[in-house]
């Protein structure tokens, strides 16, 4: 079981996973719009295909940051280095300029669940601020030395989904009097907007910190 993290650091992961997973984003705004527009069940379609997509770049980070590993300890140095900059420019962009979540409720003909699927698939696989996100989030809760690197990030990235999922899908089923809650009470979305800016800037500072040693 040499892929399973230790228990703070699993704990630590999960607190964080379910902080991001309750903010909003593009893949929640997708989801909430379908499910005002379509209903329930093709938003939840929609939901798997956006679980879809992060599988295939848990894949890609996690085979790719572990060959890097490999290669040159250096790189990945940099690379977690320029990570927590990023980090910490999505933090700023929080602040400033606030929530993404902006939902109308449309009329529109159901799709079929493929398209739903498709739908939600293609939009997290082909934005590449999820890559970005993914090469910055998870080799936060692994270590360079560590022989088991690959089997953990990809532990992580599917644990990530676990989270995930059922945070979207209660999203999904509560869509039509959350949206319109939160549109009505700014100061609660504000509100996530710090949280989120305050989950990127403490792993900011927990790279800055780590690399300055």
């Amino acid at each position: 079981m040499d892929f399973i993290p230790s228990l703070p650091t699993l704990l630590a992961f999960a607190a964080a996973s379910l902080l991001l997973a309750m903010t909003p984003g593009p893949d929640m705004t997708l989801s909430i719009s379908r499910a005002l527009a379509q209903g329930k069940k093709p938003a939840l379609f929609v939901v798997l295909g956006t679980s879809l997509g992060v599988i295939v770049h848990t894949c890609l980070v996690a085979f790719g940051i572990s060959a890097l590993i490999t290669a040159s300890p250096l790189a990945f140095t940099m690379l977690k280095t320029g990570g927590a900059a990023y980090l910490l420019w999505l933090a700023i962009q929080a602040i400033r300029f606030g929530s993404s979540l902006a939902v109308k409720k449309v009329d529109a003909i159901k799709g079929t669940p493929f398209a739903n699927i498709s739908t939600g698939f293609w939009v997290n696989l082909l934005n590449p601020k999820v890559i970005i996100f993914f090469m910055t989030f998870l080799p936060q809760f692994v270590t360079a030395g560590d022989p088991a690197v690959t089997h953990k990030l990809l532990f992580l990235g599917f644990f990530f989904i676990v989270i995930g999922m059922p945070v979207n899908a209660l999203v999904v089923l509560a869509a039509d009097k959350l949206s319109s809650w939160l549109q009505n009470n700014r100061r609660v979305l504000r509100g996530l907007d710090y949280t989120f800016a305050g989950v990127f800037s403490i792993f900011a500072a927990k790279i800055f910190l780590t690399q300055a040693r």
